[in-house]
C-alpha cells in the first residue's frame, strides 16, 4: 500500500474552512459514528423478529457497509473534500448526481436532527414529568446549533467526549455480557446455549426483516470523510478510520448482538419496551440498569444531533460552493459556513415542530421519503468508485492511499448486495411505502439536476 505520509491537500472548493479537527477527534467521531441510537433502542424490533439469527443479519449488513467504508474511504483520500460521496459522485458521473446525491442526503440529516431531538427530548422530559418536550427540543438545537456555529475544533471536542462515553459504556455492557456467558459473573449462572436453540424463530421471513433493520442501523459512518476534509492531514486521517472500521463493527454491532441473545430470551417483551441493552443488564441484575442506559441513550441521541448538523451543513457548504445551490449558504464566517448551519438547524426544528402539527401526513410522508436515501447514496458511492479507481490508476496513481480491495470484483458485490436490499424493501409493505416515497423524491431532484446542469452547459 502506498504510504500516506504526504499530504493531499483538500478541494479547493473547501479553503476557506478551518482544518481544527486534530486526528483524535476523528479516531472518535469514526469511532462515535458506529454507535447511535438505533444500535442502542432501534435494534430491539429486529431481535424480535429475527431471534437469535439477528448476529446473521447484522453480519451481512455489515460486511456491505464496510465494502461501501472502504470505497468511500479510497476517494476521500484521493479527494478530500467537505462534500464527501457527492463531490465524488459530481466527479465521477456528472454534476446532476452529485446534487441529487448531497441534496438527499442533506434532507436525511436535518431530518435525523429533529428525530434525534424528539427522543432526547422524551428521556429528559421521562426524568422531569410535566416538562414540553419542545422545548427540550428547542434547547438541544440551540445548544448544539451554537456549537457548530463556533469553530470547528468544538465540534471534534464535543463529539470526542460524547464517543469516549458511549465506548466505555458499550465496552462496558461486552465485558459484564462475556464474563455473565462465561459464568464467571458474581450473582449469575451462564444461560449456555439455552436462548439460542431456535435461531430462526420466523423463518427467512423473519432474517429478512431483522436484515432491513439492520442495515439501516450503521447510518452514521459517513461522517468521518465529510470531517476529515477539515483535519490537519485528511489523507491519514480518512486512511486511519477506514481501516479500522472492520473491527470496530464487529466489536460493537454483531458482537453485543451475540452477547444480548445470549442473555435474554430473544421473544422477552423487554427487549422491544426497554431495549435491548436495558433488557440483558436487567436479566443480570445490576440495579439502576434501566437509568444507567438511558443516559447513554442520551448521549448517543445528543451526539447523533451533533454529528448531523455538522454533516449537513458541510455537505450544503460543499454544493453551494460547486454552483449547485443557494449563493447565502456558502457564506464562510471564521472558517464555519454559518448559514448552512443555521439553515440545517431550522430545517431540523422545522421536522419537530411537523411531528406536532402534521404527524400523520406531512410528518409520516416526510420519514417514508428518506426511508431507503442511505441506500441510494451508496448506489452513488459504488458507481463513482468503479469509474475514478480507473482514472485514479491512469492519470495519479500516487493518490491511492486507500484501495477497495479485490477490485473491481467486490465493488460489484456490493452493488448485488444493494440491489438485494432494493428487493427486499419492495416485498416488506411498511418498507416498500419508504422505497417508493424516496423513490420519488431522487427523481425529482435527478431531474432539476440534470435540467441545471444542461442550462449551465449551455452558458
Amino acid at each position: 500500500m502506498p504510504s500516506t505520509t504526504t499530504e493531499t491537500p483538500p478541494s479547493a472548493d473547501d479553503a476557506s474552512l478551518s482544518h481544527g479537527l486534530k486526528q483524535r477527534h476523528l479516531s472518535m467521531i469514526a469511532l462515535g459514528g458506529v454507535i447511535g441510537a438505533g444500535l442502542f433502542v432501534g435494534s430491539g424490533a429486529g431481535i424480535a423478529a429475527a431471534g437469535p439469527s439477528i448476529v446473521v443479519a447484522y453480519a451481512l449488513s455489515g460486511a456491505l457497509v464496510m465494502l461501501v467504508m472502504r470505497m468511500l474511504g479510497e476517494m476521500s483520500a484521493a479527494y478530500p473534500s467537505s462534500g464527501s460521496f457527492s463531490a465524488h459522485a459530481e466527479r465521477a458521473i456528472g454534476p446532476w448526481a452529485g446534487f441529487t446525491a448531497g441534496w438527499s442526503f442533506w434532507v436525511l440529516l436535518c431530518t435525523a436532527v429533529g428525530l434525534e431531538g424528539i427522543g432526547a427530548a422524551k428521556i429528559v422530559s421521562g426524568w422531569l414529568p410535566g416538562t414540553p418536550e419542545w422545548a427540550w427540543v428547542a434547547l438541544f438545537m440551540v445548544v448544539f446549533c451554537g456549537t457548530n456555529l463556533a469553530a470547528v475544533k468544538n465540534f471534534g471536542e464535543f463529539e470526542f467526549w460524547f464517543a469516549a462515553l458511549k465506548v466505555g459504556a458499550i465496552t462496558l455492557f461486552l465485558v459484564l455480557g462475556v464474563l455473565a456467558i462465561a459464568g464467571v459473573l458474581p450473582g449469575t449462572d451462564s444461560p449456555g446455549a439455552t436462548h439460542l436453540t431456535d435461531f430462526l424463530p420466523n423463518g427467512g421471513e423473519g432474517l429478512v426483516i431483522g436484515l432491513l433493520a439492520s442495515v439501516f442501523a450503521y447510518g452514521g459512518l459517513e461522517t468521518v470523510t465529510i470531517a476529515a476534509a477539515e483535519s490537519e492531514n485528511p489523507v491519514k486521517g480518512v486512511a486511519s478510520a477506514v481501516r479500522t472500521a472492520m473491527w470496530r463493527i464487529a466489536l460493537f454491532y454483531i458482537g453485543s448482538m451475540a452477547v444480548i441473545v445470549t442473555l435474554v430470551p430473544w421473544d422477552s417483551e423487554e427487549v422491544v419496551e426497554k431495549g435491548p441493552y436495558v433488557a440483558a443488564l436487567d436479566e443480570l441484575g445490576i440495579p439502576g440498569a434501566g437509568q444507567l442506559m438511558n443516559v447513554v441513550v442520551l448521549v448517543a441521541l445528543l451526539s447523533a444531533m451533533n454529528a448531523n448538523i455538522y454533516g449537513a451543513s458541510r455537505i450544503a457548504y460543499s454544493l453551494v460552493q460547486r454552483g449547485q445551490g443557494p449563493k447565502g449558504l456558502g457564506r464562510v464566517s471564521g472558517g464555519v459556513p454559518r448559514i448552512a448551519v443555521l439553515a440545517s438547524c431550522v430545517f431540523g426544528f422545522l421536522c419537530v415542530l411537523l411531528s406536532y402539527w402534521r404527524p400523520d401526513d406531512v410528518f409520516a410522508w416526510l420519514l417514508n421519503m428518506i426511508g431507503a436515501v442511505i441506500l441510494v447514496v451508496w448506489i452513488f458511492i459504488a458507481v463513482s468508485q468503479l469509474r475514478l479507481r480507473r482514472r485514479l490508476e491512469r492519470e495519479a496513481p500516487e493518490q491511492l492511499a486507500v484501495r477497495m480491495w479485490a477490485f473491481p470484483w467486490l465493488t460489484w458485490v456490493a452493488l448485488a448486495g444493494m440491489a438485494a436490499v432494493f428487493v427486499l424493501m419492495a416485498r416488506e409493505p411498511d418498507t416498500r411505502v419508504q422505497l417508493y416515497s424516496t423513490g420519488g423524491m431522487i427523481l425529482v431532484l435527478a431531474a432539476v439536476g440534470y435540467g441545471w446542469q444542461k442550462a449551465r452547459a449551455r452558458q
